[in-house]
């Protein structure tokens, strides 16, 4: 159950508005990011939320990987992104075509500021590090 979890915190984005604001849009350029990664889609689902008082409604795009998941979900009265890709790397190490598939969507929303973090799943904890969450 070996895995790679990657997330970027996105703000400032200069994306195209159809970036945040278009889930078809966002939809098809997930969809070709992760075939370009190398990576398997398996079943998607891309909405737009309704507006609010505080401006358009984002956006999340959520692809179903055959290796995990990839989820985006926009802020577009925040210029703000959120990524999420998961690969699981039992069977082979998919963690190149993660970081790939990453680094594509980091140029797509082109923000100036990214916030990354990078979690080995599935590891035994050491005794150091054994915590158990009831």
């Amino acid at each position: 159950m070996q895995g790679l979890h990657l997330t970027a915190d996105l703000h400032h984005c200069r994306c195209t508005p159809d970036c945040l604001l278009d889930a078809e849009w966002l939809g098809r350029a997930c969809l070709e990011a992760v075939a370009a990664s190398g990576l398997r889609p398996v079943q998607q689902l891309f909405h737009t939320f309704p507006a609010t008082d505080l401006g358009k409604g984002g956006v999340t795009a959520t692809v179903l990987l055959a290796e995990s998941h990839l989820c985006v979900h926009t802020w577009p009265e925040k210029s703000a992104v959120t990524l999420d890709v998961y690969v699981c790397n039992f069977g082979a190490d998919h963690s190149a075509k993660a970081h790939a598939l990453m680094d594509a969507l980091l140029a797509l929303f082109d923000a100036s500021q990214v916030t990354r973090h990078a979690l080995q799943r599935g590891e035994l904890p050491t005794e150091a590090t054994e915590r158990t969450i009831a």
